[in-house]
């Protein structure tokens, strides 16, 4: 029992210091090459295909915080058209849902979002293909808890050492607000293959432009700061069934900062109806007190490739002081991408993410 309560208190001060810099800070997928549009606007429409849906779930500390742990749901949408002669628009809808605690704290943002894909150089009969594209995204953003879930100091009986929710809580807050704000993001993509395993990518991307107010109260000082994201990667054969996908993506928010980098091996059989897997480590490295930037997660990937289908599977290890309280048990991870086949006759061009 006493080792147990030493967990948790343990668990408490490393959750302090981390959620103290989470402040208006977004929620984080580890599997951020699985969620594009989350990640950046220019990268609506690029994908080998007609449309792309994407769904992505994850769930942290479910070891410590047992049926109350941090939840994030995200969902995409986007397809592709030939405007020109090797140029394409893209549109997409992309949705995510972030909730944790009792109180179910929850943030959902909605966005809209178009890109525009000019080619730089390459053709029909070119190896080597060169784009650079731009993106926006305009949409809404929700906040809000479960006000019944809540107590205050006025609610507790001393006398029969209990919570009587039907009680004033003593505060003059409206209960029934939440909080609802516009928000625009935008981005820039650059990649270049030069042959059908061999690619380079490179972007960024400014969220939350608008810098919306989401206070509870009606604060004006109490702003959703804005984040800058920066991702790369590409794809390095070995020989004509093994490659490698290294990429990182790096953003701060506030006084936040976080970075996951590392790769993704892939192997194929080179079919006409492709199968592939791949398996690969990540390492994720975010800031403690404002200041100090140490590696806190370990994190092992596996996917399953299957013609148009891919299903992804991450689970975060904790590496950091956390680790003590937790038993290294982090974040578990799914994603399921699923593409369609193009119409144009001329293929797509476009990396491996």
């Amino acid at each position: 029992m006493r080792r147990n309560f030493t967990h948790l208190v343990l668990f408490f001060l490393a959750f302090v210091c981390c959620t103290s810099l989470s402040v208006a800070q977004d929620a984080r997928l580890s599997q951020f090459y699985a969620a594009p549009l989350q990640v950046n606007p220019a990268m609506i429409g690029v994908f080998d295909g007609q449309s792309r849906v994407v769904v992505n779930y994850r769930e942290l500390y479910a070891s410590v915080l047992k049926d109350n742990p941090f939840r994030t749901l995200a969902a995409s949408f986007d397809m592709r058209f030939r405007v020109m002669r090797g140029d394409y628009a893209g549109f997409g809808l992309s949705v995510m849902r972030d909730e944790v605690g009792v109180a179910n704290f929850n943030r959902v943002r909605a966005n809209l979002g178009g890109s525009f894909l000019k080619q730089l150089n390459g053709g029909r009969y070119s190896r080597s293909n060169q784009y650079l594209v731009i993106g926006a995204q305009l949409g809404i953003g929700q906040r809000g808890f479960d006000w019944g879930k809540l107590w205050f100091t006025n609610q507790f009986n001393i006398d029969q050492a209990l919570v009587d929710y039907g009680s004033d809580p003593g505060e003059n807050f409206d209960q029934s607000k939440t909080n609802v704000y516009l928000d625009f993001n935008a981005g820039l993509l650059y990649y270049a293959l030069f042959d059908n395993d061999m690619s380079v990518y490179v972007g960024g991307s400014m969220h939350h432009l608008n810098e919306p107010n989401i206070s509870f109260l009606g604060d004006d000082s109490e702003k959703l700061y804005s984040k800058w994201v920066g991702n790369a990667g590409g794809e390095i054969p070995f020989t004509n069934n093994l490659s490698l996908l290294p990429a990182i993506a790096v953003m701060g928010q506030g006084p936040s900062f976080s970075a996951t980098f590392g790769g993704n091996f892939r192997f194929t059989n080179r079919d006409w109806k492709e199968v592939a897997i791949r398996a690969g480590a990540w390492g994720h490295m975010a800031n403690q007190l404002e200041t100090t930037k140490t590696l806190d997660a370990m994190i092992f990937t596996a996917i399953l490739e299957i013609e148009r289908w891919n299903f992804g599977v991450s689970y975060d290890v904790t590496v950091s002081t956390l680790a003590s309280a937790n038993n290294s048990r982090g974040a578990f991870e799914l994603s399921l991408i699923y593409t369609s086949k193009s119409k144009d006759r001329v293929r797509t061009v476009c990396p491996k993410f």
